[in-house]
């Protein structure tokens, strides 16, 4: 079992929010119930565009920061190009 996660989520408004965690359901649950963050307890429903695991949270931290680094256009592709494998 991976030590941690990095993930996409697609939010009602179609938006991408991207986040690490080292348990993917329970954040994911945490966000449904808009305990996960204020950005996507405002924008709910949401679903699970793309999760990657990863070997530490370390690498976690550093694949997040990435990913957040990138255009809109590259994380739709980086969406399309990985489904999301939970």
């Amino acid at each position: 079992m991976p030590e941690a996660w990095v993930y996409l989520l697609r939010c009602r408004d179609g938006s991408l929010y991207c986040g690490w965690t080292s348990d993917l359901d329970r954040r994911l649950a945490a966000h449904r119930a808009g305990r996960g963050s204020r950005y996507t307890a405002s924008r709910q429903p949401l679903s699970l565009a793309y999760a990657q695991p990863m070997v530490d949270r370390s690498a976690a931290r550093r694949e997040e920061a990435r990913i957040k680094a990138l255009t809109r256009a590259e994380k739709l592709a980086l969406v399309a190009a990985g489904p999301a494998s939970v």
